[in-house]
């Protein structure tokens, strides 16, 4: 079955709000130091960059996804797809919002 919640974890109160709210996200810190966000991207079509690799889980939802100098592709629920790290991805959402966890590292 999959987990649908984090247990002993400490969350940030105040929110990530990027491009005039379309993208809102917590970031989550667990005991061993890790750290992964939890968000909506509303409807629209965004450029993330990336620092450290991603994951990019979809918990609800779904998007297109293209990385850098590849071509577009489709993620559902249940489904996730990778970033490099000091690279960037665009990501296109149309009717529902997309839920997501973005783990990183």
């Amino acid at each position: 079955m999959l987990k649908t919640e984090f247990e002993n974890v400490s969350v940030v109160k105040k929110a990530n709000v990027y491009f005039d709210g379309k993208c809102v996200s917590h970031t989550v810190q667990f005991a061993d130091g890790t750290k992964k966000s939890v968000g909506v991207i509303l409807p629209a079509t965004l450029t993330f960059n990336t620092g450290a690799p991603e994951i990019m889980e979809t918990v609800a939802g779904a998007c297109r996804y293209k990385l850098k100098g590849e071509d577009w592709r489709s993620c559902a629920a249940g489904q996730s797809f990778n970033v490099p790290g000091d690279s960037s991805f665009e990501i296109e959402v149309t009717g529902e919002p997309y839920h997501y966890v973005c783990h990183f590292g």
